[in-house]
C-alpha cells in the first residue's frame, strides 16, 4: 500500500493533461497491487489466492512500465522513479516468493 500511496504523491504534480491518461493509469495500477493481494488473501483459498497474487505481479509489471514512460517524458524526477522501481522490485520479490511458497504446499 505504501508504493500505491508515493504513486498518488508524485502523479499529484502531473499536467492535467495527464489526468486521464498516464497518471490515472499509474494510480490505478497501483491500488490494484495491494487490492488484489487482500481480495486474493479474503477468498481463503490457494488456489484463488495464486490467481489474484498473479494478478497483482501483472498490475506491478504494468506500473514499473508505467514509471519508465513518466520518466521519459520528465514527469517524474529520475531519482523518484529510481527510488520507486527499487520498491516494485522489492514487491516483486515478495510476490514471487509468496507464488513460489503456494506452489510448493
Amino acid at each position: 500500500m505504501e508504493l500505491a500511496k508515493r504513486i498518488y504523491s508524485v502523479t499529484d504534480a502531473f499536467p492535467k493533461t495527464e489526468m486521464f491518461g498516464l497518471q490515472s493509469q499509474m494510480r490505478r495500477a497501483a491500488v490494484s497491487i495491494p487490492s488484489n493481494i487482500a481480495e486474493g488473501h479474503g477468498r481463503l483459498n490457494d488456489g484463488h489466492f495464486r490467481q489474484f497474487l498473479a494478478t497483482a505481479r501483472g498490475s506491478l509489471f504494468e506500473l514499473q512500465t508505467q514509471m519508465e514512460i513518466a520518466g521519459s517524458r520528465n514527469l517524474i524526477e529520475q531519482k523518484d522513479v529510481n527510488d520507486l522501481m527499487e520498491t516494485s522490485e522489492e514487491i516483486a520479490r515478495m510476490l514471487n516468493g509468496l507464488l513460489h511458497t503456494l506452489d510448493e504446499g
